[in-house]
């Protein structure tokens, strides 16, 4: 009987290699993967288009948002196209669907979000896309949940404590020059005031006055030097006079961008409040004077069933709510360009399931109106966010 002991392996068929497509698409999908995976998880990058955070920030600088300070969310709009955000590139098509809405979670991140912090979120104010997918905005939060907010002559005070003004905050200007010359505009252009509607970015005058007077957004201590030039007959801060009522402002518009006040306040964006800011597990009686405050939260924000509004009162199945827990965490935000932002004092506050993340680099910075040779600005490029 024969025995085979031992019996040769045959040789093994050499692996087909990949084809050039093949090869192409594969690399493509790992890139497409790793870029997602990172820019849910970790950093994106953004651009300032608006003057809202001057002279912080500028039009033109190119971020870095950490989703590690506060935790990434986990998405609520699963089907979308990756790496885009409400439309595809170049066009105006959806990039996503939203037939599937999830609920939405934070995973731990290493910071809570503080007073000062400079926060990209989705503006809450939004209603024709999901919650995840609304434009980003960028703005300082002024106070968090559990304070109480008041605006008393453009300075911020928390639970009563006055609070330092970002060093390049800004406000309006009233400036009046007999003759504007060559060297305001060098004076412009030097100390950073800017108008991005006029030409190369340099104020031109209003023509609602008579002599030339500019209405101008700069810090304090620009002021303080164009106060110091022969050639200013006048410069004055624009100021709201306390108990002046704007109409426009939250709570006196409740449901931003029209919505019809049930009282007016007797506030307005330089002197606002007191404003307590909600804190999840919180509970407050609800009140006819109070409703036109909470009233977003209730009915959108917090995904409650069966919720309407009724004539002073929010109705839950039909009957009143006399009280409300919050579930969770509310913020106000503001800009630093005092008057010239769009921001809590107009819409309300912003929702914790709302915050993308901390803008913490500067990584490039271009000048709109730079000339050849001057577009860059060299030197905001890898500056930090205070």
């Amino acid at each position: 009987m024969a025995v085979t002991f031992w019996k040769k392996k045959p040789a093994e068929q050499p692996t087909k290699p990949k084809g050039f497509w093949r090869e192409w698409g594969d690399a493509i999908l790992f890139a497409v993967v790793a870029a997602t995976l990172i820019r849910w998880a970790t950093f994106e990058a953004y651009t300032i288009p608006t003057p809202s955070m001057e002279h912080s920030l500028l039009v033109g600088d190119y971020l870095f948002v950490s989703k590690l300070h506060y935790g990434p969310r986990t998405p609520q709009t699963p089907l979308q196209v990756p790496l885009t955000h409400q439309t595809l590139w170049g066009t105006g098509i959806k990039s996503y669907s939203d037939l599937i809405q999830l609920p939405s979670f934070r995973l731990p991140g290493f910071s809570e979000i503080k007073r000062g912090d400079v926060v990209v979120f989705n503006v809450p104010f939004e209603d024709q896309h999901p919650a995840d997918l609304r434009t980003n905005y960028i703005k300082r939060c002024v106070a968090v949940a559990g304070d109480v907010l008041e605006i008393k002559n453009q300075q911020v005070f928390i639970n009563g404590q006055i609070q330092q003004t970002p060093a390049e905050s800004q406000t309006s200007y009233r400036l009046d020059i007999p003759q504007p010359d060559d060297e305001l505009k060098m004076a412009f252009r030097e100390h950073g005031v800017v108008s991005y509607n006029d030409a190369e970015g340099i104020p031109t005058p209003n023509p609602m006055f008579p002599t030339p007077t500019y209405l101008v957004d700069m810090t304090a201590t620009t002021a303080a030097f164009f106060k110091q030039q022969s050639y200013v007959r006048s410069l004055e801060r624009e100021t709201a006079e306390p108990g002046k009522v704007e109409i426009d402002i939250f709570p006196n518009n409740p449901d931003y961008p029209h919505s019809a006040p049930a009282q007016v306040v007797n506030w307005n964006r330089d002197n606002y409040g007191p404003l307590p800011v909600p804190k999840k597990g919180q509970t407050v009686q609800l009140t006819a004077q109070n409703i036109p405050i909470y009233e977003k939260i209730i009915l959108r924000y917090e995904h409650n069933d069966n919720i309407s509004l009724g004539v002073g009162q929010i109705l839950q199945d039909g009957k009143p709510l006399t009280s409300y827990t919050f579930k969770q965490n509310y913020y106000f935000m503001m800009g630093d360009n005092r008057h010239n932002s769009l921001d809590s004092r107009y819409w309300g506050f912003v929702p914790e399931d709302h915050v993308v993340g901390k803008a913490v680099l500067i990584w490039m910075s271009v000048d709109p109106n730079g000339g050849v040779g001057g577009k860059i600005r060299w030197n905001r490029i890898f500056n930090t966010i205070n």
